[in-house]
């Protein structure tokens, strides 16, 4: 039987920031792969982070049986920080709420953290990306990022930017997290490296946002480069 050090079934939690995400957030939580989760002994819990939102999205999310947590300071950075004070469990998940990232990655990413990985990311880049779902300028931009990423830290990553991370639970205590907005993932990976943990990936297939990014390449690419920058020197 799959149990953790209380003897209990270990917990797994996702957690989704939302901002005006009504349209995607329903289809994020009907395609968690909860039932395959249940069956391989663990228990699941589910955290949306309303970031400000105005559309209904937490009523979405609440008639999905999530937990809504309220994040009015606007920015990913301030709604993962909020929810990785709040998440309490064995095995800890973050993906985004616009239906980009398939939740179907899930428990290959899990197995990644429950055979010693302490970090797994999954990576757009090394998994099929339908067409249109990032712009050659935001493409180019990652590549660069994430070359840079690599070069400063002396720890190969493929995706610096992707938004879909699992972390055992003894990793986010020790992550000191001070990102409001979309520089979180370089923080993230700035971090761990810096505190030792070990780290994977797994390709992952990435569609097309069927709404409008918010994410601007130059404005946010600058802010990534500067958080790699400043966390390491």
């Amino acid at each position: 039987m799959n149990t953790n050090s209380r003897g209990e079934k270990p917990t797994v939690v996702i957690v989704i920031p939302a901002l005006n995400e009504a349209s995607t957030i329903g289809t994020v939580l009907d395609e968690l792969p909860v039932a395959a989760l249940t069956a391989a002994g663990f228990q699941v819990r589910t955290l949306v982070v309303d970031n400000g939102s105005t559309d209904g999205t937490s009523m979405v999310a609440s008639q999905r049986n999530a937990e809504v947590i309220h994040e009015p300071r606007r920015g990913k950075g301030m709604a993962m920080r909020r929810a990785f004070a709040e998440a309490r469990g064995d095995y800890v998940f973050m993906l985004d709420a616009d239906a980009t990232y398939p939740p179907a990655h899930i428990p290959e990413m899990l197995e990644k953290l429950t055979h010693g990985c302490d970090v797994v990311t999954g990576s757009r880049l090394r998994g099929h990306r339908a067409p249109g779902s990032i712009s050659a300028v935001n493409l180019l931009g990652n590549h660069l990022l994430t070359w840079l990423a690599c070069i400063l830290y002396h720890r190969r990553i493929s995706d610096l930017c992707t938004g879909y991370w699992g972390f055992r639970a003894g990793v986010l205590p020790c992550l000191t997290l001070h990102s409001k907005g979309f520089n979180l993932e370089a923080e993230l990976f700035a971090e761990v490296v810096r505190n030792g943990f070990t780290t994977c990936e797994v390709p992952v297939n990435y569609r097309r946002r069927p709404t409008p990014a918010k994410l601007r390449a130059l404005r946010d690419g600058a802010r990534i480069a500067r958080t790699l920058l400043t966390k390491r020197f």
